[in-house]
């Protein structure tokens, strides 16, 4: 027996966002002061670092925790498992339910609560919790669940990340290109003849780095709502990741005890292209070895940087064959890693 993920489901919106869609937006410096450049040099300046072309937005009937639900719905049908056998439904997000057109994030009761009443679940020891852990949340999540399964206290749980982010973001800000919405789930239970969980690692970084993701008010110094946005100090997030991350995934990988040479796919969280890039390239770097071409797979180009998302939606897509050229099978070893807000910073290694 060993501790495997058994089904997995995704939640992708419809509503495709393209970058030519923020030509009319009023880009602002943090002082509230217009930029030299027109939005076409902005944008084109922000497609080249990010890799972004487009994102997913949720319809406006739907909230955070109806994108869980999507997916957990998809989960629980791929694994083939009785929904009422779940011992744990843990959500990963960061700000709640937001519903369109509000500013305050709803998160009473939990969205995991509000998951399991989606779901129609009847048993009460299926025990239904949040995690708030920036990005890497739903990692985080799989490696409790791991533990609780470990250690005895559960057998089979439901792990979804989900977010609307596009609902929090300050369009004034050309950051806000960066986010989307969108939802992932995996189940995670003892299988005779499943996967394996051989490594992880978790890090909270709270010194200097502590608010380089932070809630912050409109750059535009007219806005009337008194709400707060999401707001982040894209070089020093940068420059901690390509340090931080790289040396997790290390750790990760020598306490597993697998080699280098046998890792097949890295599912990276979907931040930033370019970063995404410099991490896994200084990862392999550590080993004296240049990334192998197709180790890591890719989606922000099209569904952008959906946070606690990124990472189950793409392992999904790719566990689905519905990534082009990318692909996974039985036996194969893989590296699951994060970085987000906090400064925190995770990493598993999987053997498919």
């Amino acid at each position: 027996m060993s501790i495997s993920i058994t089904g997995t489901g995704s939640y992708i919106p419809d509503l495709k966002i393209s970058n030519t869609d923020f030509n009319s937006h009023n880009f602002l410096n943090l002082d509230g002061t217009s930029f030299k450049h027109n939005n076409e040099v902005i944008i084109e300046k922000f497609k080249a670092i990010t890799g972004i072309e487009e994102r997913r937005y949720a319809p406006k009937e739907y909230t955070t925790s109806n994108l869980a639900f999507f997916a957990a719905e998809k989960a629980i049908e791929n694994a083939n498992v009785d929904k009422e056998t779940l011992d744990y439904i843990i959500v990963a997000h960061n700000f709640g339910d937001l519903k369109d057109g509000y500013i305050q994030g709803d998160t009473l009761p939990s969205l995991a609560t509000r998951v399991k009443h989606q779901l129609q679940i009847k048993n009460p020891k299926c025990v239904a919790y949040d995690l708030i852990f920036g990005c890497p949340g739903w990692l985080e999540g799989m490696i409790q669940a791991n533990a609780f399964i470990k250690s005895g206290i559960a057998k089979k749980c439901l792990v979804i990340g989900a977010e609307t982010l596009s609902r929090i973001v300050d369009d004034n800000d050309r950051d806000s290109m960066i986010y989307s919405d969108g939802a992932g789930a995996a189940i995670l239970e003892n299988a005779a003849d499943g996967g394996e969980i051989l490594g992880h690692e978790s890090a909270t970084c709270a010194n200097d780095e502590a608010n380089f993701l932070f809630f912050g008010e409109s750059y535009n110094k007219e806005d009337e709502k008194k709400a707060y946005y999401i707001k982040m100090l894209g070089r020093k997030i940068y420059e901690f990741a390509v340090t931080n991350v790289p040396s997790a995934m290390a750790s990760c990988l020598d306490n597993s005890g697998i080699k280098i040479e046998e890792v097949k796919k890295i599912f990276i969280h979907q931040a930033n292209e370019k970063m995404d890039e410099a991490i896994v390239k200084r990862f392999y770097k550590i080993y004296g070895k240049e990334m192998p071409e197709g180790v890591m797979p890719m989606s922000i180009s099209k569904l952008g940087n959906s946070s606690v998302a990124t990472i189950p939606t793409l392992f999904d897509l790719v566990k689905e064959g519905k990534l082009e050229n990318q692909e996974i099978k039985k036996g194969d070893v893989v590296i699951f890693a994060s970085v987000g807000a906090g400064m925190n910073v995770n990493a598993m290694v999987y053997r498919i």
